[in-house]
């Protein structure tokens, strides 16, 4: 099965882009947990989706004009939250709101609810072209490049931002890369899981690790294996059921939290025997 999936090109690239965004999530999705900014990636998604309708409409390129708009939302999300003008969720749903009644108010006045749309919305492992593939690529390496090279710091930022500016560590700046590194993500993974899905990838990997780990290196590691590995048995689901691919793969992620979620209960249990 495995062989007869590769020997489709839409289905290499969606693998090819969808390992390393699972993978990008993953990283970033257990500083965000840690950090209450969980619901972020719903929050951008919404933002990309409503770029993507904008795009569409006026005959632009979805990825080079949602990618910018995104990364700013993120950094108006950023600075809402720490200047005090609203709480982090609060800021995540208004933000999330506006942006998805502009996508859709967009969409009905030009092109309709047409399925181009939809797929973003939704998700479409064939919504993706060689162009959306190699840029997926390139992005997705710089991401885990910089969060790798950052790591010590990012642990930092995410823990106790007190101690680290004590340290030295530029809070604001890295807060702010994290902040870039998200949308970043979000949107590459937009085409493959929809706006509906996406946050499933930053949220379920991070959350599923902490039931069993609790070294912030377990957990990271943990998640990065995890997404990578659910992603894959999403997609062999999808293929051989003929489910979207987008809701397959949340599943799987589904399907792991509860059997670690088990697992943790268990070991509890035995705990408190044995003593």
């Amino acid at each position: 099965m495995i062989l007869e999936m590769l020997s489709y090109p839409f289905i290499v690239r969606a693998f090819v882009v969808g390992i390393l965004v699972s993978l990008c999530a993953a990283l970033l999705g257990v500083s965000l947990v840690l950090k209450q900014y969980s619901m972020i990636g719903d929050g951008l998604s919404h933002v990309s989706y409503g770029a993507l309708s904008i795009a569409l409409a006026c005959n632009i390129a979805p990825l080079k004009l949602s990618i910018p708009i995104v990364i700013a939302a993120a950094f108006l999300l950023l600075r809402m939250t720490e200047k005090g003008m609203m709480k982090s969720d609060a800021a995540i749903a208004a933000v999330s709101a506006s942006a998805l009644a502009i996508g859709v108010s967009v969409t009905s006045l030009t092109t309709g609810m047409t399925t181009d749309v939809n797929s973003y919305m939704f998700g479409s492992i064939l919504a993706m072209t060689q162009e959306d593939v190699w840029l997926s690529v390139i992005l997705s390496v710089v991401v885990l490049a910089l969060f790798i090279f950052c790591y010590h710091n990012i642990f930092a930022v995410t823990f106790d931002e007190s101690f680290g500016r004590a340290t030295g560590v530029k809070v604001s700046f890295y807060n702010s890369m994290l902040a870039i590194l998200t949308a970043i993500t979000i949107v590459l993974g937009m085409q493959m899981m929809g706006a509906m899905l996406i946050s499933s990838l930053v949220i379920f990997p991070a959350l599923t690790s902490m039931r069993l780990f609790q070294s912030f290196r377990g957990v990271v590691i943990t998640s990065g294996i995890l997404a990578v590995t659910c992603f894959c048995i999403g997609m062999m689901i999808s293929y051989q059921s003929a489910m979207p691919a987008g809701a397959s793969v949340v599943l799987v992620n589904l399907g792991a939290f509860l059997v670690f979620f088990i697992i943790q209960k268990g070991k509890k249990i035995l705990c408190a025997k044995a003593k």
